[in-house]
């Protein structure tokens, strides 16, 4: 499986989190464990799809900081996509587990367009 099919599997399960598991009423999941679950996931797809264009770091281990250089380099739009992406399913859904169903949508698109666009800059 190449690393924006995984992805994108990622990007599903967080959906299907949600969907099947976090009870959404009004606008608002009522269980935030499974948010936090989603919220991981569609940002670990994003870190997968940007392990597979950047590759290995060298010496120790990534961090975001990593990541926000890397992009910085090559795109500077899609490092405020990356920004807003991390604190919207990074902090806010997976540390803080965020109940807004805007929230969590708003974050799984973010995921997905970071992931589209590094599936672009692959096959260009």
């Amino acid at each position: 499986m190449n690393h924006i099919e995984e992805a994108k599997r990622y990007v599903e399960n967080a959906r299907q989190l949600l969907s099947e598991k976090a009870g959404k009423e009004d606008g608002i999941y009522q269980d935030t464990k499974y948010v936090k679950l989603a919220g991981h996931a569609a940002y670990t797809g994003i870190l997968v799809a940007l392990d597979g264009l950047f590759g290995k770091k060298g010496k120790g281990r990534k961090d975001v900081d990593w990541y926000k250089q890397q992009l910085a380099g090559v795109d500077r739009k899609q490092l405020g996509q990356f920004v807003a992406a991390y604190d919207t399913l990074h902090l806010s859904m997976s540390y803080d587990g965020n109940p807004s169903a805007d929230v969590a949508q708003a974050g799984l698109r973010q995921a997905e367009s970071l992931i589209n666009w590094v599936a672009t800059k692959a096959n260009a």
